[in-house]
């Protein structure tokens, strides 16, 4: 004779239907409890997530989220940055899974728009690397100065307001608050506390406008020189600038 089986040796939960029940019930309270955690950390103050602002930036490292707007589409970034004051980046842009779209090195021997994932880069000049990823031309010490309204100590005015081909407007207090120059125009939504560093950065230009959001910042902490180094581009291969948007593309 063949030995009946037991239902609950095939699938316990079958025949337990309250256990199952408990089981959903522990799993969607333990998800709300982890949604209630995110949306708090996210409503705590920003301040918190800034170390004081020192009188004299030298290098300024952080994450920000930046939205571009164009003429038929709209592109979401987050990304985390490394500027070394006057002129040298480290920017790293991932998509809103956190995964690496592509890495951008400026430093004295040139600008390098890099995808870690192919092993793969473009060599260019800033501007037109900025201009990749802002979607306007702009030099690594104006994207720096835009960011920390330090215009007169890296050496863009030379004379009241005026300098660089930039017209510059400042606040009550004297901090740099909105400047255009040509079809490009910025303005500071809202500052961190009482410094010249930008909290809410927007801007506009002939075809797309969009924001930069800071998200966290800490200052003139101790920078290796590897941070801007592309020395790891000798095991990468040099693309031209069709192949290379056409990867972004792909990686976006």
């Amino acid at each position: 004779m063949t030995e009946k089986m037991n239902p609950e040796t095939i699938n316990p939960r079958l025949d337990n239907p309250k256990k199952a029940e408990m089981k959903q019930i522990r799993w969607v309270l333990r998800v709300g409890f982890a949604g209630i955690i995110i949306l708090l950390i996210q409503c705590l103050p920003s301040r918190v997530l800034f170390s004081p602002v020192p009188s004299k930036i030298k290098s300024i490292e952080g994450y920000a989220s930046l939205r571009v707007y164009g003429e038929e589409e709209t592109a979401r970034t987050k990304f985390s940055f490394i500027f070394l004051l006057p002129d040298q980046g480290n920017i790293e842009a991932s998509n809103f899974l956190g995964q690496t779209i592509y890495r951008i090195i400026i430093n004295s021997e040139g600008a390098y728009l890099i995808i870690p994932s192919k092993k793969v880069y473009w060599k260019g000049h800033e501007e037109e690397i900025i201009y990749t990823f802002l979607g306007f031309k702009l030099n690594m010490r104006e994207m720096i100065s835009l960011l920390t309204g330090e215009w007169k100590e890296l050496g863009l005015i030379q004379k009241e307001g005026y300098d660089q081909g930039w017209k510059l407007e400042k606040d009550q207090t004297g901090r740099i608050r909105s400047g255009w120059r040509g079809t490009l125009h910025f303005e500071i939504q809202e500052f961190v506390e009482n410094s010249s560093l930008a909290r809410i950065l927007m801007f506009e230009n002939e075809f797309t406008h969009g924001r930069v959001r800071l998200i966290k910042a800490n200052f003139n902490r101790p920078i290796k020189s590897e941070a801007f180094s592309a020395n790891f581009l000798r095991g990468y291969q040099r693309k031209s600038w069709e192949e290379i948007q056409a990867l972004i593309d792909n990686e976006s």
